[in-house]
């Protein structure tokens, strides 16, 4: 495996895991952290051993907001030439499903990286908010798009321009996460989560993914019609064969993700 500074990487069976490691502060996501965030992510996807991957922080903190000290003092200029916020859109080309685990502080770039995310596991002790308001700036990766198609205007409204955030039961009863469990059980359930999904048809898995995700970028004629697509492709894979002979004969089916 490569050598990462800012984060850690590990396998449980067929799941992937990316803990981010920048302890000091709190996980701040900094230019070099999401660089090697997003190359560990795409080395996951590529690797046909692992079926789902799980993005996580630490108990304290899942990522407290972009890394402010980096960009306190950019121009305009710089941020447009850095594009600072353009490996979070690397996330949206990773094939298979990604969980974010959280718990503890979830703001700014955190939210966005876990609003990035496909399923998310929270702790009950998980804070999520968008604070950039605060220091004179709105979200940039995406907050005041995916949040308010998460959790509705009015809230997406006082949560970007009042700073208002969310508890874990809160998030949980506005649609911004799957589940809430006790801290000491968060990543648990995530791995637990992640390997019930990377046990599943792989193709299909990626195809229902992309199906999804799609419903949310086009129109639903255009959904649907793609829906149809990858639906009768799937009729060309060994695993639809072997999924519905399965079935028929009563026994666990062995995927082979072709």
């Amino acid at each position: 495996m490569p050598e990462y500074t800012t984060i850690l990487i590990e396998k449980h069976d067929r799941v992937g895991v990316v803990r981010l490691n920048r302890p000091q502060s709190m996980n701040a996501l900094n230019h070099q952290l999401n660089m090697e965030l997003m190359d560990a992510l795409a080395a996951f996807d590529a690797d046909l051993d692992v079926g789902a991957m799980i993005i996580t922080g630490s108990e304290r903190a899942f990522a407290a907001g972009a890394d402010i000290k980096e960009m306190a003092d950019l121009s305009a200029v710089d941020m447009l030439q850095r594009d600072t916020v353009a490996p979070f859109d690397r996330i949206r080309k990773i094939k298979k499903p990604v969980i974010a685990a959280v718990s503890g502080w979830c703001l700014g770039g955190g939210n966005e990286l876990v609003m990035s995310c496909d399923l998310v596991v929270a702790s009950e002790s998980a804070r999520f908010g968008q604070p950039e308001i605060t220091i004179g700036v709105i979200p940039g990766a995406g907050g005041t798009q995916r949040l308010t198609r998460a959790v509705g205007k009015v809230l997406a409204m006082e949560m970007v321009l009042n700073n208002r955030t969310l508890t874990a039961e809160e998030a949980l009863n506005f649609g911004l996460v799957n589940r809430v469990v006790p801290v000491e059980r968060y990543l648990e359930e995530a791995l637990e989560l992640a390997n019930e999904i990377a046990a599943r048809a792989p193709l299909a898995v990626c195809l229902a993914k992309e199906a999804i995700n799609q419903a949310f970028e086009t129109s639903l004629t255009d959904g649907l019609a793609d829906e149809r697509r990858s639906f009768y492709l799937l009729f060309a894979s060994q695993d639809q064969k072997e999924g519905m002979r399965a079935f028929v004969e009563k026994r666990r089916p062995e995927w082979q993700g072709q």
